[in-house]
């Protein structure tokens, strides 16, 4: 394959053979990764997800806030990463004292890491849940945050294309990008799964020391009820999404103060909850 047409880390050339017409014509397509990445909590196993082998570590840092396994980033002391023959193994090592932002006893003590032994696949961000309480979960209301135009919108949505690589080259990716007020981007993470995307996007955030109430997220995705509940409990307070949102994340966007915005496009979109965030 010519040096420019190299698959970006992420993504990886396959054979294919091309049918049009009856005419058969081998070529090679462009994929997107995935393996099952091990997530375990010092040393005890939690989950695996099925997700894109790239930043791993912004990966783990995202999760383990956005899952309640620790209460802050602060906590995770470090994380190592193991390829093994089924995947990859990664190990977040806590300073054992975890909080939660999440409303009601999601402490660590109520909730060791072995409660979510089940795959979660990287369409789902319930897989792995035994309970009702596990699933529906509600964060504590987020600050104030910023108030925005919708120039701010349109400017992010104009460049997040661009800050696609593995999607352009695979079309098969979904994207989380933090915009500044203005609408410049500052940070993006893509991934197979749209939830794993916004948990990267998250971890990165953390690393860079990025303030939460200083912009917003937009995710090229449906902000289904878990992507608004990752956001809230990282505090984040402007979710824009490409795609529609569900009921339910309507519902919880407006319960914990989150502005919600669906179906995103140039020149239009929908705020579904705290409208007065936008301007």
């Amino acid at each position: 394959m010519p040096a420019e047409r190299q698959p970006p880390k992420g993504s990886a050339a396959r054979p294919v053979l091309r049918v049009e017409r009856g005419i058969a014509t081998p070529d090679d397509d462009r994929l997107a990764e995935e393996v099952p990445v091990a997530m375990h909590v010092d040393g005890e196993p939690f989950a695996v997800m099925m997700a894109t082998p790239n930043d791993l570590e912004d990966f783990a840092r995202g999760f383990a806030l956005t899952e309640g396994m620790v209460g802050a980033v602060e906590e995770i002391e470090r994380i190592d990463v193991q390829e093994v023959l089924e995947g990859i193994t990664v190990n977040i090592r806590t300073a054992k004292t975890c909080g939660s932002r999440f409303s009601g006893d999601f402490s660590a003590e109520a909730h060791s890491p072995r409660e979510r032994l089940l795959p979660g696949r990287s369409g789902c961000g319930i897989c792995g849940s035994r309970e009702l309480e596990d699933v529906v979960r509600h964060p504590d209301p987020v600050g104030t945050g910023p108030t925005i135009g919708c120039d701010a919108i349109e400017r992010a949505l104009e460049s997040l294309r661009a800050a696609q690589p593995i999607n352009a080259f695979t079309g098969s990716v979904h994207a989380a990008a933090w915009a500044l007020p203005d609408g410049a981007l500052v940070c993006v993470r893509e991934d197979v799964g749209r939830h794993n995307a916004l948990d990267k996007l998250i971890g990165a955030m953390s690393t860079a020391h990025i303030d939460v109430d200083d912009g917003f997220v937009v995710i090229t995705s449906r902000a289904s009820y878990e992507m608004v509940t990752k956001a809230a409990v990282a505090g984040i307070t402007i979710v824009v999404a490409i795609s529609a949102p569900t009921a339910l994340a309507v519902h919880l966007a407006a319960d914990c103060g989150v502005t919600l915005i669906g179906f995103a496009r140039p020149g239009r979109f929908n705020v579904y909850s705290r409208p007065q965030r936008i301007i």
